[in-house]
């Protein structure tokens, strides 16, 4: 899919090119391509005269692979943006490709984005850009906007985040936790766990994407001030996913005490069970030996009563001792 974005009246208008010919009417500031077809990709190269690399959405972790300029001015991004999918939470891979070369277009360049498939961030930021005028000015304009969006898409996440913290806190911290209740809380915790540290590497890539754009000089006194200002938002991200973290931590600490809490409780009754069982396995023991015991000739057709409520007895003193010391609750 093939979207070019327009400035008209201040505002981002977006158009979907099905042709070479319509690519030729508009002089865009964005271009979007979204698993772009290889008819697509050559119209890129015919009218804007970019070729688009095969390998734009490596999986590549080298700054210098992923952050460059290349001889001709054109400046290379490849940074991750968040998708935090209840079920599925993942990154996509972004490549940005800023033109500054443009002939047309020489004052304001174009912002190339190939990603395969669409990001909640350029949904936010192309529906911001409609409603609020001059909110972009430029090609480097649409490029911090999307991060700046990133960041604020990512301090919305956490919050989710900490939202479903908060329940979990509420059912372990109840003092009734079941093992069934204990499975499904560190289930709940582990998504949790597993989204904030994919915003904390999110932002960590960010970061990376924001500084090149820094170091590289290209922005004016004013995108570099809003350049600074999202280095300070990622970094109160940052902490705030420590933060979130050693909650995580906590709380699966505590779910898992309760596990064992319960094992132990079961262990217990177990013990006490066998210890109080012994006095009668004793007299069983003793009786069910091939002797001849007075008592029992004394008693005569009375001796299995009078054996059977002795081990009773024996089974039943222990109890209620154990009961009296609280050991039974």
């Amino acid at each position: 899919m093939l979207n070019i974005f327009t400035l008209a009246n201040g505002r981002l208008f977006q158009e979907e090119i099905e042709s070479l010919e319509e690519l030729s009417k508009f002089q865009p500031i964005w271009v979007d391509l979204e698993s772009p077809t290889s008819e697509e990709k050559r119209w890129i190269k015919q009218y804007y005269g970019l070729s688009i690399p095969d390998d734009a959405m490596d999986e590549d972790i080298e700054e210098s692979a992923r952050f460059y300029e290349e001889d001709n001015g054109d400046l290379h991004i490849r940074s991750d943006f968040l998708i935090a999918d209840e079920d599925e939470p993942r990154t996509v891979r972004v490549a940005f490709i800023l033109n500054l070369r443009n002939e047309e277009l020489k004052s304001r360049g174009v912002l190339f984005s190939i990603h395969d498939e669409d990001v909640p961030v350029f949904r936010l930021l192309r529906l911001r850009a409609r409603r609020a005028p001059g909110l972009i000015a430029d090609a480097k304009e649409v490029l911090l906007k999307l991060f700046d969006a990133d960041a604020e898409y990512s301090a919305d996440t956490l919050e989710g985040i900490y939202d479903q913290l908060e329940k979990a806190s509420v059912k372990v911290l109840s003092g009734h936790v079941t093992d069934e209740l204990a499975g499904e809380v560190l289930a709940a915790i582990a998504r949790q766990e597993d989204l904030n540290g994919r915003i904390r590497r999110n932002v960590m890539d960010t970061r990376r994407a924001v500084s090149f754009m820094m170091r590289s000089k290209m922005l004016n006194a004013e995108q570099f001030e809003e350049a600074r200002q999202i280095l300070r938002d990622i970094e109160s991200l940052d902490n705030h996913t420590a933060f979130l973290f050693d909650k995580i931590n906590f709380l699966m600490d505590a779910t898992v005490g309760f596990i064992n809490i319960n094992q132990n409780k079961i262990i217990k009754i177990f013990s006490v069970a066998s210890v109080a069982l012994l006095p009668p396995t004793l007299v069983a023991s003793i009786y069910g030996m091939n002797l001849k015991f007075p008592e029992l000739e004394w008693l005569g057709s009375l001796g299995y009563p009078y054996v059977v409520m002795l081990m009773v007895a024996s089974a039943a003193v222990p109890m209620w001792y154990f009961f009296k010391r609280g050991w039974l609750t």
